[in-house]
């Protein structure tokens, strides 16, 4: 039984790794059901099994690209550093995940598709928006945010620039990488927001690689799979 049990769970990740290579590259209404099984090695009978339709398959995708947000934000949260420096850290790994989960990849995708338009009010960007949030008023706690600045305006301006960043690259010919373009637009809201003191020490130090204090790398690849696709 437990064998038989880790071969549907293997076969399930596949499928939805599977799901998300599709997703991503061509969205959820052209996405083809036949591709999808190709890229998993299963069935149509072990996809149904686990799936009762495209609709449902792309729910699981955008389910565990919130699970892979919210491992990004729970490592991220326990370590005790300047707000705005974990801040960075976070929308570098997000931008990495960009690059190299297609998981992730896939949910961007699909949360501009009419039928998941909802999903963006429950999704990852939530997850680390509220991350975002509570590092920002940490920071005006800490004295960080210049008199007046205001955390939510600070995490809104943030998080509509970095939706914007990522799809200009999707839209221009730029070769520019993403956590770059990440950085770029941080560092023009602290600019704006951030107590003088903060920038002036920013100046000096510049960004400080908090990596080891999360104590894990960032994950490189979607969900593990098999070579065996039995349900």
């Amino acid at each position: 039984m437990a064998r038989q049990q880790e071969r549907a769970r293997r076969t399930r990740a596949a499928i939805v790794e599977a799901a998300a290579v599709e997703f991503a590259r061509r969205g959820y209404a052209a996405a083809s059901v036949n591709t999808i099984l190709e890229g998993s090695h299963a069935t149509k009978g072990a996809m149904y099994f686990h799936f009762e339709s495209k609709e449902e398959l792309a729910r699981a995708v955008l389910a565990s690209a919130l699970d892979h947000y919210t491992q990004t934000n729970d490592r991220w949260k326990a370590v005790d550093a300047d707000p705005f420096q974990v801040l960075h850290s976070i929308i570098v790994e997000l931008a990495e995940r960009f690059a190299n989960d297609v998981i992730v990849q896939a949910e961007f995708r699909l949360i501009v598709e009419p039928e998941f338009y909802a999903e963006v009010r429950s999704g990852g960007s939530q997850v680390w928006g509220q991350t975002a949030h509570e590092l920002v008023l940490r920071a005006q706690t800490e004295g960080h945010l210049r008199p007046g600045a205001d955390p939510g305006t600070f995490t809104r301006v943030l998080g509509a620039a970095l939706a914007g960043q990522r799809y200009m690259l999707d839209l221009t010919a730029d070769s520019t990488p993403l956590p770059e373009r990440f950085e770029e637009a941080l560092a023009v809201v602290l600019e704006a927001m951030a107590s003088q003191e903060w920038l002036e020490g920013w100046h000096r130090t510049g960004w400080l690689d908090l990596r080891a204090d999360t104590g894990a790398e960032t994950p490189e690849n979607g969900p593990e799979t098999g070579s065996d696709h039995s349900i």
